[in-house]
């Protein structure tokens, strides 16, 4: 029987010789900055999108499908890329597809892999208690909501990635990679463009497959993703006794590929596996499962049934 320690953190991750946060002004300004004009920029696209669709009811089949894929891929770059592996080393695999995750997670326009990662990790070195970065619970109420959904990325103080990102920052792959940030999100504004193009043969193809596999995309990531800190943490169910206020919530599993099984990853957090009963449906450990058997990734973590029923026993 495996050790339950195997499932809660993962190796050389943290350094706490630091303060876990920064008080830079440049840093902090920056990240404002940033954040405000994803969001507005994506809100605006999205909002014009709808209104141009309600005026003209004119969105193509290929449209659709681009922008459909395009959300698949960035997600399964953040669920299966930022989160279960780089944040919590859920597997192993080779540089080729570690450099995929990245790309693929930072044209979610989340930020650049070490600053997810250490956001995330902080997150569980302190769920729900001071130090938290997006916990509604600080808050409360609707204020609390608003504040774990959005409200923490203006908060005049930014993660220390050498405390939380440590293992990362010694990687010259990630670090190389990360600092290109601002290219593959622009990469992922571009391709979806260029699609629409190629398969409608139209100038309005061009521009419908930015607004929908582009902007919409990322409004609708962004929004899937930060449901997870905020919704998750107050509304669903924990079977799992975990310390926190982390649930399980079923109506947000297809939007967050089984992220949303929340709970459940909070109970063992370096499970490559969140959806841990066969009626859990969990889009990202099926990605993990295909590269696993194309021998893409290895050593992946998952907890037994013995060791999912003990910790059930254990928090009944």
């Amino acid at each position: 029987m495996e050790d339950p320690k195997n499932f809660i953190l993962p190796p050389n991750s943290y350094n706490e010789k630091f303060s876990i946060t920064l008080t830079n002004d440049y840093l902090i300004k920056r990240q404002k900055i940033f954040s405000l004009a994803t969001i507005l920029i994506s809100s605006l696209g999205t909002l014009l999108a709808a209104t141009l669709l309600c005026i003209y009811r004119d969105i193509s089949i290929q449209i659709i499908f681009i922008s459909i894929i395009m959300y698949c891929l960035t997600m399964l770059g953040i669920e299966v890329g930022f989160h279960r592996y780089f944040s919590h080393g859920a597997f192993q695999t080779n540089n080729f597809i570690k450099t995929v995750f990245i790309i693929l997670g930072s044209m979610a326009v989340q930020g650049p892999v070490v600053f997810w990662v250490s956001e995330h990790r902080q997150h569980h070195a302190y769920t729900d208690k001071q130090g938290d970065p997006h916990s509604p619970h600080l808050e409360g109420g609707i204020k609390g909501l608003w504040y774990a959904h959005i409200g923490w990325m203006f908060d005049n103080k930014v993660t220390n990635f050498t405390v939380f990102a440590n293992d990362l920052l010694h990687d010259k792959t990630i670090v190389k990679i990360n600092k290109m940030y601002l290219y593959w999100v622009s990469l992922g504004l571009l391709i979806p463009a260029v699609l629409g193009g190629l398969l409608t043969s139209t100038l309005m193809g061009i521009w419908q497959g930015f607004l929908w596999g582009g902007l919409v995309r990322i409004f609708l990531a962004h929004h899937a993703t930060w449901s997870v800190n905020s919704i998750v943490h107050i509304f669903g169910t924990n079977p799992f006794k975990t310390q926190d206020f982390s649930k399980n919530n079923i109506w947000l599993v297809f939007p967050t590929l089984g992220g949303a099984w929340h709970n459940n990853h909070h109970a063992f957090p370096t499970s490559a596996k969140a959806g841990l009963y066969w009626w859990q449906i969990d889009f990202g450990y099926w990605f993990i499962r295909i590269l696993e058997l194309s021998r893409l990734v290895f050593q992946v973590k998952v907890p037994s049934k013995e060791i999912i029923e003990l910790k059930k026993v254990q928090s009944s």
